[in-house]
């Protein structure tokens, strides 16, 4: 069984900074995109950042420029995400995604959600 767990979500007040992390732990053959989504109240769950396993990434534009993802060096099949500069409108909750492969079907890959961390910010 394959696990993201997400941490690091919380509230701050405009302009300020805060980290999410999310790991996949279990029976993992191979991960190919991770990365985070946002879902407001009462809107579509949106693009923030992923990256690839080659280290592409690509960024919803609402937050190019003051998110950056990058892969977890110490530990394996996990990314962080490094919020600046936060507005009011990132107020959401923020889902980890993974598509991966695991032993059982390593030329299967599929798509893998974390439960969602909680991002307030206020003005």
């Amino acid at each position: 069984q394959v696990q993201l767990v997400e941490s690091g979500g919380g509230s701050v007040q405009a302009g300020g900074s805060l980290t999410l992390s999310c790991a996949a732990s279990g029976m993992i053959f191979g991960v190919n995109v991770m990365g985070w989504y946002r879902q407001a109240p009462g809107k579509q769950r949106d693009l923030v950042a992923v990256i690839t396993s080659g280290s592409r990434t690509n960024y919803g534009e609402d937050v190019e420029g003051r998110f950056t993802i990058s892969r977890d060096n110490a530990k394996k099949n996990a990314v962080t995400l490094q919020m600046n500069s936060l507005k009011p409108e990132d107020t959401a909750v923020y889902y980890c995604k993974a598509n991966l492969a695991t032993p059982s079907a390593p030329s299967f890959w599929s798509d893998h959600w974390g439960q969602g961390t909680q991002v307030t910010v206020s003005s």
